[in-house]
């Protein structure tokens, strides 16, 4: 462990500016208009691999954004690493909140990041932390210390659905072929207590569409007399939750796994304290699903959260209109055994039949994926938390995430493999908003934990 540690310290300065240069691209895959620099960043992942020292490295090319592919292999008797990661990233909107420029990355102390953070899109999610594994890598090489095969697969549209992954994986099973699936795109509890995420909900995102007159109208001589379409979205929005934030959509819930008793009860052992909590986002109360707490809400209970909302006039001053259209974009986080098909079509259904007459509804579906669940008696797991354990000082604990990486239940699927999600971020990194950063002590942990999660999962697989 020493010498990982002096690695670490030798080479910090060059790890954050390295780090640095990869954020300072734009690579984000929901605009067209970055289509370039989500291409030269898969390009510049691609160099960095070459320089940790895989013997294999290639930009393999898909219906969408291509994926670096990188392989070292020593033996191939020994024990295979399929790691996971991509260097795309969110849109930074909106850019006039964040603190300094997203793509102009910024170190800065904060109270819980004293000794620095790096602000940029992207730092955490998940060019920090997939760099953790590259820079690991680059260690193992260095001093020789690799003890079984790994291989790399970073990918450029997890931030859009990974379509082209689903793709790529189903074509090529053997080249992917390994033991262990190791990601780092989830968080841990804090710098002091690390946790292992060992569930994550599916998702289910759709777009709606509520049409009434063939053309925006005078909202005083048709005012009252034709459906408002923004009128008839935000009522038929309301009428998804019950007075007990229970969906009401039916058959929603058929197959939603409920935890017994005892295991919510070791859920709650997970630090967690409601009051720093409300004052970390300036709420003077909690809101969800009556019956279950917090922690409880954000993880085993799937959700029905609206994420965007427009129609009619918008700009500055007043317009008198009733719009012709409005929409919706509406995302679902799903349990497991909760399929995210099934469900789109149970929205899809009941959202048309809540529609009045006068408008006509229209839902498109965007992306999804399974919810997923890893034993704590797999030999990565156990690795993973003898790795956290020695560095960290402390065991980690087993926690459940509210977020979706809809690839984990492919890649079983697909490679029969079991995934480990060995996350160093933490909830308050603002991933996915402005003034997103990741912990340099963070980053450098992931650094010096990883190569521990290797050394044990090849010496508990003999």
């Amino acid at each position: 462990m020493n010498t990982i540690k002096q690695y670490v310290q030798e080479n910090k300065q060059r790890f954050i500016d390295e780090l640095i240069e990869l954020l300072k691209i734009p690579s984000v895959s929901a605009d067209a208009a970055f289509s370039k620099d989500v291409i030269r960043t898969s390009e510049a992942v691609k160099i960095s691999l070459e320089k940790a020292g895989c013997q294999l490295v290639e930009i393999c090319e898909t219906p969408g954004y291509p994926i670096v592919f990188g392989e070292h292999i020593i033996d191939k008797n020994l024990p295979t690493v399929l790691v996971y990661g991509h260097y795309d990233v969110q849109p930074a909107d909106p850019i006039d909140l964040w603190t300094s420029p997203p793509f102009e990355p910024v170190i800065k102390a904060t109270e819980i990041h004293p000794e620095g953070a790096i602000f940029a899109r992207g730092s955490c999610d998940d060019k920090g932390q997939m760099y953790m594994h590259v820079k690991a890598f680059e260690y193992m090489i260095a001093s020789n210390n690799l003890p079984c095969n790994v291989k790399f697969m970073i990918e450029g549209e997890e931030e859009v659905g990974s379509k082209s992954l689903s793709w790529f994986v189903e074509r090529n099973q053997e080249k992917l072929a390994c033991d262990v699936i190791l990601i780092s795109d989830t968080g841990m509890i804090s710098n002091q207590q690390p946790s292992i995420t060992t569930g994550l909900r599916g998702l289910s995102y759709v777009e709606v569409e509520v049409t009434g007159p063939n053309r925006d109208l005078h909202s005083g001589l048709y005012g009252g007399a034709v459906a408002n379409p923004i009128n008839v979205l935000a009522k038929m929005i309301a009428s998804l939750h019950d007075e007990n934030n229970h969906i009401t959509i039916p058959s929603f819930y058929d197959n939603v796994e409920e935890l017994s008793l005892e295991e919510r009860a070791e859920m709650a052992k997970a630090p967690f304290n409601l009051d720093n909590y409300k004052k970390a986002l300036d709420l003077n109360d909690i809101y969800g699903e009556k019956g279950y707490v917090t922690n409880e809400r954000n993880s085993i209970r799937p959700t029905l959260d609206v994420n965007g909302i427009w129609g009619g006039y918008t700009g500055e001053g007043a317009k008198t209109v009733i719009a012709s259209q409005a929409f919706a974009k509406i995302s679902m986080r799903l349990v497991p055994n909760q399929d995210w098909e099934d469900i789109t079509t149970l929205f899809t259904k009941h959202f048309e039949s809540i529609a009045p007459s006068g408008v006509t509804v229209k839902v498109k579906p965007h992306h999804g994926g399974q919810g997923y669940v890893t034993p704590i008696d797999s030999i990565g797991y156990k690795a993973a938390n003898m790795a956290y354990t020695e560095t960290f000082g402390v065991p980690a604990i087993p926690v459940r995430s509210g977020g979706s990486i809809p690839i984990v239940a492919l890649f079983e699927k697909e490679l029969k493999s079991k995934t480990i999600l060995m996350g160093f971020g933490l909830d308050s990194d603002a991933i996915h908003s402005p003034n997103e950063h990741f912990g340099i002590f963070n980053y450098l942990k992931g650094i010096e934990t990883i190569p521990l999660f290797y050394k044990y999962f090849v010496e508990l697989s003999k």
